[in-house]
């Protein structure tokens, strides 16, 4: 077997072990009721999709997210006819591509850092845009759930919340930024402590 094959075997078993380690912290969710409805759900599994980033490259980070997503459907199925799970991995991958494409360049803490950073924005942004135009008339078509009632939900918790527009920006986008802001801490913590397994 020559080194290049070897080397893309090495590749793949790596992508798979942490595709499937993202789906089990997937598995592991909670609400965050102070900030939005329960039907969002906090949880943790981008983690492993930021580190196999890191360490791989962002092609890498986008096959863990799309092994975490297969193996979801395969033991979870689906409730919304895939958008849901396609929204799921778009919005992972609007994170954790940013990041390894800009700690790619140059593997220092602050560049790790300003990754991050920027990754987090960027799922702001797509949590925003997909949660408008997708996710949300997906759930109100799928669950026979009006927009006006996930609306009066958001509104029980921000008074002031009275269309889908300011739904998507008080409640999803401080979501997404708490769930960047805790992906990128943990990843701080434990990169370097994990890396030298997948290298």
């Amino acid at each position: 077997m020559s080194e290049h094959t070897t080397t893309n075997v090495q590749m793949l078993a790596r992508v798979a072990v942490l595709g499937a380690a993202a789906f089990v912290l997937m598995l592991i969710e909670f609400p965050v009721p102070f900030i939005a409805p329960p039907f969002y759900q906090m949880d943790f599994s981008e983690l492993a999709v930021m580190i196999g980033g890191f360490a791989m490259g962002p092609a890498a980070a986008c096959a863990i997210e799309g092994v975490k997503i297969l193996l979801n459907l395969l033991f979870q199925g689906t409730s919304t006819m895939f958008v849901g799970e396609a929204a799921n991995f778009l919005i992972g991958c609007s994170f954790a591509v940013p990041a390894a494409l800009i700690y790619r360049r140059n593997k220092t803490k602050n560049t790790a850092l300003r990754g991050l950073l920027t990754g987090t924005v960027c799922m702001a942004a797509a949590g925003v845009f997909l949660n408008y135009f997708v996710l949300l008339p997906a759930y109100s078509f799928f669950y026979h759930l009006p927009i006006d009632t996930i609306i009066s939900m958001g509104a029980q918790i921000f008074p002031f919340i009275d269309t889908k527009l300011k739904f998507v920006i008080a409640c999803v986008t401080p979501f997404n930024l708490i769930k960047g802001f805790l992906i990128s801490s943990l990843t701080v913590l434990l990169y370097k402590r994990i890396s030298p397994l997948l290298h």
